[in-house]
Order: C-alpha cells, then sequence, then structure tokens
C-alpha cells in the first residue's frame, strides 16, 4: 500500500507527458527551420537569377563562342592563336604590366597606409578622404590629368627641366612608364584602403614591447610588424594584380604599340576585324588567369591559418 502511495499517478487522459511534448518541442523546432530556409531560399531567389542571367550566361556563351570553329564545329584553333606569336606577346606585357602596377601599388601604399595609420583619428580620416575622392572621378578625366602632366611640355617636364636636371625634358607618353604611371594612380585607392584597414588593427603595444626587449627598429619591422601586415600585402596585391589584367582605358590612352594589352587587343578583335570568337577565347584566358589569382590567394589563406593554428598549438 505505501508502494501504491509513493507511485506517481498516472496521466489524466489527454494530459501530454514528459517525452511526448520533447518529441512536439523537436518537430515546433524543426519545421520553423524548414519555414525560416524556405524564406531565405524564396529571399535569395531574386540573386540567384540575376547572378544566372547576368553573369553566369554571358561567361558560358563566350567559352561555348570561343570553342565554335568558323565552320561550325568544335575547336580549340582560337586558344592555340591566342598563346602563340603577337597574341601571346600581348599577354605577357599585360602581366608584366600588371605586376609593375602591383608592386609600385604596393611600395606607395604601404608607405601612405604606414603613415596614416600612425594620425589622430580625425586626421587620418580626412587624409583618407583625399585619397578615396579621386577614385569618384572618371577614369577618362583621370587619365587625362596625366596626359597633360606628363606630356613633353606638360607640368612635370617643365619643372624638371627648370631645375636643370641631365636630360630633361622626358619621354613619360607612350611607353611603358607612362601605362604604369596611370594604371598606379587607379589601383592606388585600393591598396591604402586594405593596407589602412590592417594597419589600423595592430595593436601598437606589441612593436613597444619589442623594443622594450632590446630589439632595434628593422628587427622590429621585420619580425613584428610585417607578419602583421603581410596578409594585408598579399591581397591588396592580388587584388591589383587582378585588376590590371582587365583594364583598357589608360593603357590604351597612354601607352604605345608595345605596350598593348589584351583588353585593347580584345577590343581591336570586336570592333576592327569582326573576330568575336578569337576575342571570346582571350576573354576566357583573362577569366582563368583571375580564377588563378582568387585561388592563389585562397590558398596563401589557407597556408597562413594553418601555421597561426600550429603556432597556438
Amino acid at each position: 500500500m505505501a508502494g501504491s502511495l509513493l507511485a506517481p499517478a498516472p496521466p489524466a487522459p489527454g494530459a501530454a507527458t514528459p517525452a511526448a511534448g520533447t518529441g512536439r518541442l523537436h518537430r515546433l523546432r524543426r519545421a520553423l527551420s524548414e519555414r525560416r530556409t524556405r524564406f531565405g531560399l524564396l529571399n535569395a531567389a531574386p540573386v540567384v537569377v540575376y547572378l544566372l542571367v547576368l553573369f553566369v550566361y554571358p561567361i558560358f556563351s563566350t567559352l561555348l563562342l570561343s570553342l565554335k570553329g568558323e565552320e561550325g564545329g568544335w575547336t580549340l584553333h582560337w586558344y592555340a592563336d591566342a598563346l602563340q606569336g603577337s597574341n601571346l606577346e600581348v599577354l605577357f606585357t599585360t602581366l608584366r604590366i600588371s605586376a609593375e602596377t602591383s608592386l609600385l601599388s604596393l611600395v606607395i601604399g604601404f608607405l601612405l597606409a604606414a603613415a596614416v595609420s600612425r594620425l589622430k583619428p580625425l586626421w587620418a580620416g580626412l587624409v583618407m578622404i583625399i585619397v578615396i575622392v579621386p577614385h569618384f572621378i572618371s577614369a577618362l578625366v583621370r587619365t587625362y590629368g596625366w596626359i597633360i602632366l606628363l606630356g613633353e611640355r606638360g607640368v612635370v617636364n617643365n619643372a624638371l627641366t627648370d631645375l636643370k636636371v641631365p636630360g630633361a625634358p622626358f619621354q613619360m607618353l607612350y611607353n611603358e612608364i607612362g601605362v604604369v604611371i596611370g594604371t598606379t594612380s587607379v589601383m592606388l585607392p585600393y591598396t591604402v584602403l586594405l593596407l589602412y584597414a590592417v594597419m589600423r588593427g595592430i595593436d601598437r603595444r606589441l612593436p613597444a614591447a619589442a623594443a622594450s626587449m632590446g630589439a632595434g627598429r628593422l628587427t622590429i619591422f621585420r619580425r613584428v610588424y610585417l607578419p602583421m601586415v603581410a596578409p594585408g600585402l598579399v591581397n591588396a596585391g592580388i587584388l591589383c594584380f587582378i585588376l590590371c589584367l582587365g583594364y583598357y582605358l589608360t593603357p590604351a590612352l597612354m601607352g604605345g604599340p608595345k605596350q598593348t594589352m589584351v583588353a585593347s587587343l580584345i577590343s581591336e578583335q570586336v570592333m576592327k576585324q569582326n573576330q568575336w570568337n578569337g576575342a571570346a577565347a582571350l576573354g576566357i584566358i583573362l577569366l582563368l588567369l583571375t580564377f588563378g589569382g582568387l585561388l592563389l590567394l585562397r590558398l596563401i589563406k589557407a597556408v597562413s591559418e594553418a601555421a597561426k593554428n600550429r603556432g597556438i598549438s
């Protein structure tokens, strides 16, 4: 009788047991999750359609055009033509100018971002506005501005002549020097923004701690500061390189025949030669180079994260 008094009373008819309540709660959570998923897919549908229509479809059409022969069959002739002769020289010129522009942008951007990151927030903001505002001016206007500055009787050559610099006036237009200067001015804001964001987040106590332990300025820069800035340098360099690969306006206006880049060659094949298949092959090659740069960036990040994890462990 005592056992019957201590035993729990059976649940009333229609009352929910704890197990039933847990199962119902689990089903409710699953239903909410599925509804949220459907709602998210519904919101993402316009973006997916937008990307398919304006990004995937043009790339797929360009790929098919680059593989289509003049007689209607499939061929790799256009890729073979793009990777030999004068077209191959243009490709190498594009890679060389892009690398030179990236390197110069990194050097100037590093010095400028390092100087700005040491300023007070108010002054740093004003300087960054000065750096960014030219980016919103038309690239055509900026290019013609450089043509006026760097011309044989431009401001730069006139100043060098007045200073009695040997060899002045210099030829700084319609050659590789002019192209690199013009493209660097276009890419510099991207570099400064990326490096400034990285440098601003560096803890200033770390170099101070290294100095208190007897490290010199060069050692602090090489072993403390530079490793923390290195990811930003890699990101900025690869970004500038990728943007330069397909850049058209400044090289076309400030370069000569020996500075023809792939974008200019594509324009010439489409507008003058009516050779859409060859232009499509060159476009696909540029796209593959871009994907290669992004893959390299991803690989560098993965290696860096793996090195950090090994250091922590």
